[in-house]
């Protein structure tokens, strides 16, 4: 009987996880673990610079960080030419488990750490900090995304990335709201015992845990899930196929900026980013003047944040698993693409047409909410059909070097918008604004004509004539 019993039981779990079904999930895991990881850096870098160097250094340090990242993409171009498409995800998850575990250290040291009350631009550690997790972005959740694209087919996508970006929200959930717990209160018996320096340690060292999980989620990917389950486009996937066994799949360290200059679409995705965070570079430097003004200690300014990010990723979860598919599904691409700025246009004008500091935080967070939930996966969504240095080498390029020099040009933005004085302030912000939504809604427009031509004519996105012959 008890045999009998197992057996069903067995059954019934392996019918339950089929290959698909197991992928979906362990892929939702590792976006949950990156996710978490990522929510506390996110804002932790800003309170921490706010404290050690000075807020007003950060429309600066935004322009500095480009400077960083060049020799960054440049050293992974050569990895992905070098190692297995996972194993790039494995190896700067690991790196970055490392820098949280070394930041944790530093951030408790008398002097270069927070303890140190005095700001100076001067303090290297701020700086350093705050490069670092700038890093994260390109280099950690774009990887994942790129590995995802490469092993999704545009049906999957449609239908399983609303579920995939609900695991990342309970992942920032979970993560923003340890930290504001930890941060925030003083009542707990032992927890209120704990300077801000250890609570911050503490954070930081719950980073590198999330990050060491990972490589762990990927091994099982690899050894259980049926390879032509991670073929993802299978056009694509014949195409590269046929480019190693010619040796041509080795194409260079400057493989993804050749591709902005020949394929429009590539310099579209490109669009879509740089708009969505110049105004957003924008948009969160009011908000940092807010919890600024809210929070007052460097752990009262992180609370603060943490607060408002957990609510974000709360809303985003419900958005995510009950919308994001079913509008995808309902809309189709084009009409998605078009929907991202005006959406972004609504949350701007409520944001400018207040002086209230709640509502001024609700309406970046409805923002952040929308980018997250909806946008970010429909974006991801454009990478299905093109080749892999598309999808790995111009992504790193448009998410690292396009990202950052998007908030570098916000950033530069509200640099000539205070030196010429509170008068000017808002009119100069509502004309880039009014600039960029026009932009935006055109190229829009054109990524879903040429999507849709792509998917409904089976065709590869980023191949040449040598390919096809």
């Amino acid at each position: 009987m008890r045999t009998k019993l197992n057996s069903i039981w067995n059954g019934s779990v392996k019918s339950f996880f089929t290959s698909a079904r197991l992928k979906l999930l362990l892929l939702s895991s590792v976006y949950f673990l990156i996710i978490a990881a990522y929510t506390i850096l996110r804002d932790l870098k800003n309170s921490v610079f706010m404290a050690v160097v000075g807020k007003e250094y950060i429309p600066w340090a935004r322009i500095a960080v480009l400077l960083f990242l060049i020799p960054a993409i440049l050293f992974y171009s050569k990895l992905v030419d070098r190692i297995r498409r996972y194993n790039l995800l494995v190896f700067y998850s690991l790196l970055y488990a490392a820098a949280a575990f070394l930041l944790a250290f530093f951030i408790g040291h008398p002097t270069i750490g927070i303890a140190n009350t005095s700001q100076s631009p001067y303090r290297l550690f701020g700086w350093v900090f705050y490069f670092l997790v700038e890093g994260f972005s390109p280099f950690v959740l774009s990887v994942f995304w790129a590995f995802v694209s490469s092993i999704t087919t545009p049906d999957e996508g449609k239908k399983n990335y609303g579920f995939m970006v609900g695991g990342s929200k309970l992942g920032g959930m979970f993560s923003a709201g340890i930290a504001w717990l930890l941060l925030g209160t003083n009542s707990f018996p032992i927890i209120g015992l704990w300077s801000d320096v250890a609570k911050h340690q503490t954070i930081l060292f719950a980073v590198s845990i999330f990050l060491i999980c990972i490589p762990m989620a990927i091994a099982a990917l690899i050894r259980k899930v049926e390879g032509y389950n991670l073929h993802g486009y299978e056009a694509a996937y014949k195409v590269e196929k046929e480019r190693g066994k010619k040796g041509k799949s080795k194409t260079g360290v400057f493989a993804g900026l050749k591709m902005f200059v020949k394929y429009p679409y590539v310099l579209g995705i490109f669009g879509m980013i740089f708009f969505y965070e110049t105004l957003n570079a924008i948009l969160s430097y009011l908000r940092l003047h807010v919890a600024q003004t809210t929070g007052g200690s460097v752990a009262g300014v992180s609370a603060f944040l943490f607060k408002w990010v957990f609510l974000m990723q709360a809303i985003g979860f419900f958005v995510s698993v009950f919308g994001t598919s079913t509008i995808i599904k309902k809309f189709g691409m084009r009409k998605c693409l078009l929907l991202i700025p005006a959406a972004m246009a609504l949350g701007s004008f409520v944001l400018f047409s207040t002086s209230s500091a709640t509502l001024i935080m609700i309406a970046y967070m409805m923002t952040k909410t929308t980018h997250y939930a909806f946008s970010y996966p429909v974006r991801e969504l454009l990478y299905i059909p093109t080749l892999k240095e598309i999808k790995f080498k111009s992504k790193s390029w448009i998410d690292a070097f396009g990202g950052k020099f998007a908030k570098s040009t916000g950033s530069t933005v509200i640099i000539a918008a205070t030196r010429a004085g509170s008068g000017f302030f808002y009119p100069i912000l509502m004309v880039v604004f009014s600039l960029c939504f026009g932009a935006w809604l055109f190229v829009a427009f054109f990524l879903g004509l040429r999507h849709k031509k792509a998917i409904d004519n089976n065709e590869v996105i980023g191949m040449s004539k040598n390919d096809s012959e």
